[in-house]
């Protein structure tokens, strides 16, 4: 995931902007316009015991698990350190605003390293 993410942000965007929150945030919606038809895109939903940067529903009748993500510059999308990705939006309960979904759910951390001009990636089920 983190490969494809650093492909559309080297051939979608010019490198002046390349090093800023923002264009992390661009690529995401740039890759929702392939499932616009399958999914509804909540950006900034309040959940939990806070705000989860962007929240994906299945449209009705899908078999597709929802999608909590969170997203971080210059930060693990894992680990110890509690500004995490996948930290923040277990220890702030983010999927709560889900729990009246019956499907799956996936929490997704995406994190650009600024310095070493890399992405990772964490993807979990819940």
């Amino acid at each position: 995931m983190a490969k494809v993410i650093e492909e559309i942000r080297d051939t979608q965007y010019a490198p002046a902007y390349y090093n800023d929150e923002q264009a992390l945030r661009y690529v995401i919606k740039f890759a929702y316009i392939a499932a616009a038809d399958q999914y509804l895109k909540v950006e900034e939903l309040p959940s939990g015991r806070g705000i989860a940067d962007v929240v994906y529903l299945p449209k009705r009748k899908s078999m597709l698990p929802a999608l909590v993500v969170e997203l971080k510059w210059n930060k693990t999308s894992e680990g110890a350190n509690n500004c995490s990705a996948i930290r923040q939006i277990k220890e702030r309960h983010y999927p709560a605003v889900l729990r009246d979904y019956d499907g799956e759910v996936i929490i997704v951390g995406i994190s650009y390293d600024a310095k070493k001009k890399e992405h990772s990636c964490v993807i979990e089920r819940v």
